[in-house]
């Protein structure tokens, strides 16, 4: 039993990986911002200011322009927590702060490419983004949830930061249609598989009704 806790302990996301292997390379900017006087959290909402612009230019259908944005504001999402560690004091508040802004930043693009869509009458891709959005929130809801019942889940194939490397590259390339049914299929299936991984966490301890 022991045996398996360490083991699953040490099973990472790619979005875990992604920051062990290459999480250092924040740490100079985020050094600099903290120098010039930054607050993490001001950091957070330069980076919901930043996804909201980018918004507001898939809505008008310059899906480059708006990918660009997205893509900028990928690194400036994860600097928050970097110059937190490199105070020494990340907070929970702050934590819960960068998780809120990640939900309205990642809301905030699917807002723009649903007006687009709809605005312009084309109903499938409007629906496209309906699942896409549900699914990203459904994703983030069963670990929070999760968490709230004593549980980790990290598992699935589209986690935040795979979301991000299908969206943002589809949206640059002009083909968005690609990136959300990409997103309207694998995001619901990575729920699933959160649900799958609570309910096993629950047999293995005993939890499970």
């Amino acid at each position: 039993m022991t045996e398996q806790l360490t083991q699953q302990k040490e099973r990472l996301s790619f979005a875990d990986w992604m920051r062990r292997k290459f999480g250092g390379i924040l740490h100079p900017p985020a050094a600099f911002l903290n120098r010039i006087g930054l607050m993490p959290n001001t950091v957070t909402l330069i980076g919901l200011v930043g996804n909201a612009v980018g918004a507001y230019f898939l809505a008008r259908g310059q899906m480059t322009i708006g990918g660009i944005f997205v893509l900028l504001m990928g690194p400036v999402d994860a600097l928050d927590g970097a110059m937190a560690r490199l105070r020494g004091h990340p907070t929970q508040f702050g934590a819960f702060v960068d998780s809120v802004t990640d939900r309205y930043s990642e809301l905030a693009i699917y807002a723009g490419l649903l007006y687009y869509y709809a605005s312009h009458q084309q109903w499938l891709p409007a629906a496209l983004v309906y699942l896409a959005a549900s699914g990203s929130v459904l994703v983030s809801y069963i670990r929070a949830r999760a968490q709230s019942v004593g549980v980790e889940t990290k598992v699935g194939i589209l986690t935040r930061l795979e979301r991000f490397l299908v969206l943002a590259p589809t949206l640059i390339f002009n083909i968005p249609l690609v990136g959300l049914w990409i997103l309207a299929v694998f995001t619901h299936i990575t729920a699933l598989q959160r649900i799958l991984d609570v309910r096993r966490q629950f047999r293995q301890g005993g939890g499970y009704r």
